[in-house]
C-alpha cells in the first residue's frame, strides 16, 4: 500500500503569518512548495485580543467573503473591508481587525476545496437544500444549507465517510458551533463538542444518533444544526494517509515523557482539546510561528485573547511522524483525561516514492 497519495501537502493546506503595518490593504502570499488558491481561510490576530475569523468561497455574495467567529454564537459578519479577494497563491485583506488592521500581526490557515465551484442539492422533504464544494483528494468539503427544522441529510461530496465536521448557523446569532469528531466516544454520532463554550456531551438531536456515510451527513432537529429557514455552513474532513489525522490520546501526567501520538506525517497544524473533562481550552499551534521545537506559541479558538506562549505548560514537539507532549498540564496532558486532536501535514513521514521526511 502507498505511504501517501499527497506528497506535497502545501498544495491543499498551508499556514502563514503576516503583519499589517499601514492603513491600506494587506497582500499575503503563501510560502509553500505549491501555489494554493484557498477556499477556506481561518485568521487570528496574534498581538491583540480579537476573535478567530473563518471565511470561505462558497458563500461570498457580491465578492464579499463573509466570516464567522469561533468564540461566539454570533451570525456571520457581512462587512466589506475584511477578506477582500482571493489570489492564485494568497489573498488580500482590508482594514478589518480579524484580517488586516494596522499595527496588528496575524496567523492564518488556508485549505483548498474546489475553487468556489459548488454542486447544489435541492430541499426534499426534511432534507435541506444547499450545496457543497469538495476536494476528494485532500478529503475536504464546504457544505452550505438551509435548515428545515426536522431531521434530514445533506450531501458532502467526499466519496468516503467524513471523520470530522463542524457547523454553525450563518444567520442566527443565538446558536453554538457544533462539532462532530469520530473519536469523541464509542458512539460519536450521539455526542458533540463546541468551539465557543468548550462544552461537550450527549446530543442525540444534533446528528439524530446516525453515523455519517460516504455520501451524506445526518442532521437532527436541533436548532444548532437544522433550525428552520436558518442558513448554515459546515466544514467536513476525511482522513488522508500522510496528510491529515483526527484522533485521540490519553494524558499520562508525566513530565517529561508525555504521550507520543503517531500521525504518519510531520505536522504543520495541530488543534487539541479535552473530550472527557469540561473546562479545558482549545489549543491551536502550527509550524510557522514555531519553526523549531519546542512548540510553545498557541492561540485559543474558544477565546478572543491574543497569542499565548507557554512557559513550562502545554508544550510539545513536532516530530517526523507525529508529535509528543513534553510537559504536564491539564490542557494537554492531565493523567487519565482523553483528548481529541485535528492535524494536518507539512510533509508525509514517507513519500509515495518511499523517501522518508527529515525531522526538525
Amino acid at each position: 500500500m502507498a505511504y501517501t497519495t499527497i506528497d506535497d501537502p502545501s498544495a491543499y493546506f498551508q499556514a502563514t503569518t503576516w503583519s499589517a503595518e499601514s492603513s491600506g490593504d494587506v497582500t499575503v502570499t503563501f510560502g509553500g512548495n505549491s501555489n494554493l488558491q484557498l477556499d477556506f481561510l481561518w485568521s487570528k490576530c496574534r498581538n491583540v485580543g480579537h476573535s478567530h475569523a473563518l471565511a470561505n468561497t462558497s458563500v461570498a455574495p457580491s465578492g464579499n467573503y463573509y466570516y464567522l467567529l469561533t468564540d461566539t454564537t454570533g451570525a456571520e459578519d457581512t462587512g466589506t473591508d475584511d477578506l477582500k479577494s482571493i489570489t492564485s497563491d494568497g489573498f488580500t485583506a482590508g482594514q478589518d481587525a480579524h484580517f488586516g488592521l494596522s499595527a496588528r500581526t496575524y496567523v492564518g490557515f488556508a485549505w483548498k476545496a474546489n475553487g468556489g465551484t459548488r454542486t447544489t442539492f435541492t430541499e426534499s422533504g426534511a432534507n435541506p437544500g444547499g450545496g457543497y464544494q469538495a476536494n476528494t483528494t485532500s478529503g475536504f468539503s464546504i457544505i452550505d444549507y438551509t435548515g428545515t427544522g426536522s431531521a434530514g441529510t445533506v450531501a458532502h461530496g467526499l466519496g468516503v465517510v467524513p471523520n470530522v465536521f463542524m457547523t454553525k448557523s450563518r444567520s442566527d446569532s443565538s446558536t453554538n458551533w457544533i462539532i462532530y469528531h469520530h473519536k469523541m466516544t464509542s458512539n460519536p454520532e450521539n455526542n458533540y463538542i463546541q468551539f465557543n463554550t468548550s462544552a461537550y456531551g450527549t446530543h442525540s438531536s444534533a446528528w439524530n444518533n446516525t453515523a455519517p456515510t460516504s455520501s451524506v451527513i445526518t442532521l437532527g432537529n436541533s436548532d444548532e444544526v437544522c433550525k428552520d429557514s436558518s442558513n448554515f455552513i459546515m466544514y467536513a474532513f476525511a482522513e488522508k494517509q500522510g496528510y491529515s489525522k483526527f484522533g485521540k490520546y490519553t494524558g499520562n501526567g508525566a513530565e517529561p515523557g508525555g504521550p507520543f501520538v503517531y500521525l504518519g506525517f510531520k505536522p504543520a497544524w495541530l488543534m487539541i482539546t479535552a473530550s472527557s473533562e469540561s473546562g479545558q481550552a482549545w489549543f491551536l499551534n502550527d509550524n510557522q510561528r514555531d519553526p523549531t521545537n519546542e512548540i510553545t506559541k498557541r492561540v485559543f479558538p474558544n477565546l478572543d485573547s491574543p497569542e499565548g506562549e507557554a512557559s513550562g505548560d502545554n508544550n510539545l514537539d513536532y516530530l517526523s511522524n507525529g508529535f509528543r507532549i513534553t510537559t504536564q498540564d491539564d490542557g494537554m496532558n492531565k493523567s487519565g483525561v482523553e483528548y481529541i486532536y485535528f492535524a494536518f501535514a507539512e510533509s508525509p513521514f514517507v513519500s509515495s516514492e518511499g523517501v522518508p521526511t527529515t525531522a526538525r
